[in-house]
This record gives structure tokens, sequence and C-alpha cells, in this order.
């Protein structure tokens, strides 16, 4: 950490600074200029924090010269995790494609869902047995009998499961049914206690970027979830709020490179969500292979005009098997496959 004195600082001051420094166990580095000290803290900086030495008499400002977040931070690990999910690997040269209806429904619907990703070359399979909706009188999904028929339609087709985890009480419940990777919605990002959770369990999560969340704040939360011991991350880019109304959220493409140049953790993108249209969908999905993306989380539905949840943005089995073959000629040209 850099301390930066006032010009007005006496030598009572410097020794406050100094003083403070030292007694969180680090040593310090004082650096004269002809009108400024700059004070430098060496050691673990991560236990400093700016606005305790802001508030003290004759600093100027201070700030960090190394990053919050030390476990999903590339500098530690410069080769880039690869998440295996059964056998299946996010996060190395080949993209995974996570495709299915943002709800379960139906055990009709459900497999209907799971021969249409298998179909159009997906590998995993995601849908939502409890879902967060902005108004309470919306569907929430089937619960517990959602779960068990989501895994009875991907069984058949060898297809690893995601779903949402909304509550921590719940944890035990996905446990129990074998649920391959968990989600953190974008409305959890923040939910300490829950990312706590699922640190301790050695289970693959995919953590969404909350509505407003910059990047660092991702990242933060994705340091609560390895600190607590599991580094099985999957970061998950799916929209921002901005004042723009013409579509969902903005799709921060953006995002993915910085992501990549900060963490080691793989990132995929959900352009259902970001584009809230189903037209938008492949020119999103497009667009986050050519900038990097590990990977895709994408809405599709036997029958989007029936579905439950969301159905403006669900693709139908034709158009998802046509977006894979265009998603595919991307990745080739980017060096990657699908």
């Amino acid at each position: 950490m850099i301390i930066v004195m006032s010009p007005q600082a006496s030598n009572d001051d410097l020794q406050r600074v100094v003083d403070r420094i030292r007694a969180a166990g680090l040593n310090e580095h004082i650096s004269r200029g002809t009108e400024r000290t700059v004070v430098g803290a060496i050691g673990d900086e991560r236990s400093l924090s700016e606005q305790t030495f802001e508030q003290l008499p004759g600093v100027e400002r201070a700030l960090h010269i190394v990053k919050p977040y030390k476990l999903v931070a590339r500098e530690g690990h410069p080769a880039g995790t690869v998440v295996d999910i059964r056998g299946i690997k996010l996060g190395g040269k080949q993209i995974q494609v996570i495709a299915g209806p943002c709800s379960v429904e139906t055990q009709p619907q459900m497999d209907a869902s799971a021969a249409a990703v298998a179909a159009a070359g997906c590998r995993l399979m995601r849908g939502g047995a409890f879902k967060p909706r902005t108004s309470p009188y919306s569907f929430q999904g089937l619960g517990v009998q959602g779960l068990e028929m989501f895994q009875q339609a991907a069984r058949e087709y060898k297809l690893p499961i995601v779903t949402e985890l909304m509550d921590v009480r719940m944890l035990d419940t996905f446990l129990e049914h074998d649920v391959d990777v968990i989600q953190i919605g974008a409305r959890n990002m923040q939910n300490f206690d829950l990312l706590k959770e699922v640190g301790r369990v050695n289970k693959p999560v995919i953590l969404k970027r909350g509505l407003s969340a910059t990047i660092s704040e991702l990242l933060m939360a994705a340091e609560y979830i390895a600190a607590g011991g599991n580094h099985n991350i999957i970061l998950c880019e799916r929209g921002i709020r901005t004042f723009e109304t013409a579509y969902r959220n903005v799709l921060d493409v953006t995002a993915i490179p910085v992501l990549q140049r900060e963490t080691h953790l793989p990132v995929v993108v959900d352009p259902s969500h970001a584009g809230g249209k189903a037209w938008m969908v492949p020119a999103l999905a497009r667009a986050a292979i050519a900038a990097g993306a590990d990977g895709l989380l994408i809405e599709a539905h036997p029958n989007p005009c029936e579905a439950w949840c969301d159905a403006d943005q669900a693709l139908t089995p034709a158009e998802l098997t046509e977006l894979m073959a265009s998603l595919r000629l991307i990745a080739q040209a980017v060096g990657r496959e699908l």
C-alpha cells in the first residue's frame, strides 16, 4: 500500500502512519519528495484498509498496489484453470455450450429439451428448479420435484446439469440430487453466506455477475468461494443494467478479455439474459465466442411460445442447432473448438 502525505503533514503525522503500519506487522519505506512524502507499506497489504489511513491527520490518500483478491487472481496462477464437470472440460481449448429451458415445467418438456440439447451438440444442460422472479406472483419453479424431473431427462443423454441455488438451506438437497454444477444467480452474487457455503463443497460453481456489479466486485465474490476451499469456479457475464431500454441488459463483451487478464478462472457468457429476445441471442453468442469466452449459457425450449418463464428469449431446437453450426466456425477462427 502507498500512503501519500499532504504537504502540510507534520513529523508527528508521519510517525502515526508508520506506527499503524508496524502495528499491522508490516514494514515501512519512506520516500521524501520536494512537495510530498510517500510511505510504502512493505508486506501483505491486504490486511490494511485504505480508510484506516485516510482518516489519520496529514494523510492525503492511500491506495492498494496489489489486488484485494489473491486466490482468483491470475498473477498467482498464470495458467488458466480448467474445471472438470464429469469428464467435460470447461476452460481449455474446447468451448462448452450449456443449453436448456429457463425453468423445469413438466417431464415431457424436459425430456424433449434434453433430446434437443444433445442433438444440437451441447454437452451440458441448464434448467431452473428454483426460480428468482421479480414479481412474487410469477412462476417460482417446481423445487425438488423439478430437480428430479431434470435429472431423469438429462441422465438419458449423459448430460451434466446446471441449476440455480437460491437458498443455503437447499444446498444439502442439491448434493443429494447430485447436481453437477451449482449456479449462483446475479441477484445472489453478493449473498456472502451462500458463497461461503458453496465454497465448502466440492462442486463446480457458476457465479453470475450482478446487474450493477463491477469486475472487482465479481472477483471478490469469487474469492469468497475460493477462500472456502472450492476452486472450481466459473464466472458468468450475463449483462449489466444501464440507461438503455431497447433490450433487457447490456452484454458487457469487454468484460471477457478483462476478466481473462485479471483471473485464471474460466469465463462464460449468458446471451439470453443479456438480450432478452430470442432474435438477439445468436449475434450476442457469436460475439462472445469471438471475444474469447470459454462457454455459453443459452436458453432453449421445445416450444418457446408455451414456456412458463422467459418465453421471449428461448431458442427453438432448430435455432439452437443452427446457432451451434455458426459457433463452430467462429471457434475454429479463433483457434478453438466447439
